[in-house]
């Protein structure tokens, strides 16, 4: 029996005594998992960030001139043509054929267009006829004249024989020197009749019209059936068959207040921009000053000519000009520089870096830094005008690192997202 109870005792839990100890091995494996778990979330958004690029706000990097010349005054006026003609007959008529188009170039003698040559021509048949008439004339008092010295001659042999009377000598001699009068006369007459025939062609060729010279046509007045007259004569008449312009003779014209004159000398260089093509700079010069002045505009108008030629520039063109300091001699030319933000430009072991941006990716570049300009910082090597640098470039951005550009006014968004 007391063995038994012995065994029963030592079966028997004592509530009273502490619990043993808990083991650790669950949350060792626990924390072995997270760490894991971190690891790879780290790895997989290191893999993911870069193929999709880390994004970055970027600027434009603003080339610095190099401060050549500098504008003076600026001023406003009109592409103007030296040589411009209306193109009319020297004549009144009626217009038969007329062979220019707005825009088409012509030479120099080259028709424009002919009139009814009906009346022309029929002057030039009676002059022409007039011509025979006297050519004739003056071949039948020649032969009269031919007769008469003939007979003088054998008369003046028979005087010296004594066998005609004086008298009649004398009347040979007379009737001789009056039909050599009338061969002058009618010589001269034939003349007249000559030149009379040279107006009538003149006058032919005026029935065509031809171009002064070489230009462009920039209007067609006429039309055939049209009656034209170089004489302003009203009604229904033209007075021109069209307007040639010489391109080459092209220049412009401004006026400039008169308290300003004084800043503008002739061969002064200038910068001219036609308000057609806003980023084209035309180069040209100052030809001339016009001595006189608008008493209402109080203005003086300047001749300036363009140093380009080029098919896009036309007449009554509006233009911008900046009149230009001639430019200084200067020691040894400088490359020009470039503006930044300050935020573009980071210190990395001692070196000044920026990343620029090419093909979504960036590429670090070592620069050297001058002065300061306001928020903006001059880069004298390393960078050039027209490159995208990142701002506040992340410290763990590298050379070759994929980027996506942050799309302006993104930050704003999600911070009102947000709220």
């Amino acid at each position: 029996m007391t063995a038994s109870s012995d065994l029963l005792k030592e079966l028997r839990i004592d509530r009273s005594a502490p619990p043993p100890p808990a083991s650790r091995r669950g949350l060792w494996i626990a924390l072995a998992v997270a760490a894991v778990v971190l690891v790879l979330a780290l790895a997989a958004w290191a893999v993911l960030g870069r193929e999709h690029g880390v994004e970055v706000k970027t600027a434009t990097a603003t080339a610095i001139g190099n401060g050549g010349s500098a504008s003076v005054l600026d001023a406003t006026g009109y592409v103007v043509a030296r040589r411009m003609a209306t193109v009319s007959a020297k004549i009144t008529g009626k217009v038969r054929e007329v062979m220019i188009e707005e825009g088409q170039k012509v030479e120099e003698g080259q028709v424009m267009a002919t009139l009814d040559p009906i009346d022309a021509d029929a002057e030039r048949t009676l002059a022409n006829a007039q011509v025979g008439a006297s050519r004739s004339q003056v071949e039948s008092v020649r032969a009269r004249v031919a007769e008469a010295d003939a007979n003088a001659r054998r008369l003046s042999t028979l005087v010296n024989q004594q066998l005609v009377s004086k008298a009649q000598y004398d009347e040979a001699i007379a009737a001789r020197d009056s039909l050599r009068a009338e061969l002058t006369t009618a010589e001269r007459n034939a003349k007249v009749a000559g030149d009379r025939l040279h107006i009538a062609d003149l006058g032919v060729d005026n029935t065509i019209v031809r171009a002064p010279f070489a230009g462009v046509v920039t209007a067609k007045a006429a039309q055939p059936g049209e009656i034209v007259s170089p004489l302003a004569t009203g009604g229904f008449t033209r007075t021109g068959i069209g307007t040639i312009v010489d391109m080459d003779s092209l220049e412009i014209e401004v006026e400039v207040g008169e308290a300003f004159i004084g800043r503008v000398q002739p061969k002064m260089p200038v910068e001219a921009t036609l308000n057609a093509y806003q980023d084209w700079k035309i180069p040209a010069e100052v030809i001339a000053i016009i001595p006189a002045a608008d008493r209402g505009k109080a203005t003086v108008k300047v001749r300036v000519a363009l140093k380009t030629k080029d098919p896009r520039i036309v007449p009554d063109m509006g233009v911008r000009v900046s009149f230009l300091e001639a430019a200084k001699p200067e020691a040894p030319k400088q490359k020009p520089g470039v503006l930044v933000p300050a935020a573009a430009i980071t210190t990395r072991d001692g070196k000044q870096l920026t990343f620029v941006v090419v093909d979504e990716k960036v590429q670090q570049h070592e620069v050297t830094v001058g002065r300061s300009l306001g928020d903006d910082r001059e880069v004298t090597q390393g960078l050039s005008g027209g490159e995208t640098v990142v701002l506040d470039p992340p410290a763990g951005l590298a050379d070759g690192d994929k980027v996506k550009v942050a799309v302006a006014g993104s930050e704003s968004e999600s911070d009102s997202a947000s709220e």
